[in-house]
């Protein structure tokens, strides 16, 4: 349980978060403390030393997105693919991973949503990027990869499944949000509810998964 609190910290600065607005260095620090609170938890936990070489780049790309301007976008955006990178390195290498045949109705139905949000990143969202559309394409590619990878995960790993599924629709939100939808908007005002929940709620699942706790 000991190991296990700063999981419990990091839950905290979650729930904080939201309630600081925005723009301030703060918010910032408690934005990026939530995600390194789970890196620090997994390295407690004794876990794989990829889950927290991935948490790493992902707490620098919250503190990235949490900066104003398009270099510190862009920045973000290159963290968080190298965090996908590392994530399906670490995917690929737990043990009792599935073969496409064995994949129940659930599985092929995670397939089949991931084509179409790959599809909706590719045909909608890339070519209104504007000058950031290679790093966009290129960030697709990268957690499209992550999540494929987690598709083949073993049974046992549903947690870091259900994780991996969680951070692609996040992504999916922030994309729209930032590239499509008309700003201030109903749809844009719920996708910017939405991004930061589900994306905390997906990295602590993947950790947790990975982990093998409840």
């Amino acid at each position: 349980m000991g190991d296990l609190l700063p999981f419990w910290i990091g839950a905290a600065l979650a729930l904080v978060f939201p309630l600081l607005g925005t723009g301030s260095w703060v918010a910032s620090a408690v934005k990026t403390g939530s995600v390194l609170a789970l890196a620090v938890a997994a390295a407690l936990a004794g876990g794989p030393g990829l889950l927290v070489l991935a948490l790493g780049p992902s707490a620098l790309g919250d503190l990235a997105l949490s900066r104003p301007g398009e270099r510190m976008f862009l920045a973000g955006v290159a963290a968080f693919g190298a965090a996908h990178v590392v994530y399906t390195w670490l995917f690929l290498g737990l043990p009792g991973r599935l073969d496409p045949f064995a994949f129940d109705a659930l599985r092929w139905a995670g397939l089949g949503a991931l084509v179409l949000l790959l599809g909706i990143g590719a045909a909608v969202i890339v070519p209104r990027a504007g000058a950031l559309r290679v790093p966009v394409a290129v960030y697709v590619g990268l957690i499209g990869a992550m999540a494929l990878a987690a598709l083949h995960l073993a049974p046992g790993l549903g947690p870091a499944v259900a994780g991996a599924a969680l951070f692609v629709v996040s992504d999916l939100c922030l994309a729209l949000e930032r590239f499509v939808l008309a700003p201030g908007g109903r749809a844009a005002r719920v996708c910017g509810a939405v991004v930061w929940p589900l994306y905390w709620l997906g990295q602590a699942a993947i950790a947790l998964g990975v982990l093998g706790l409840p």
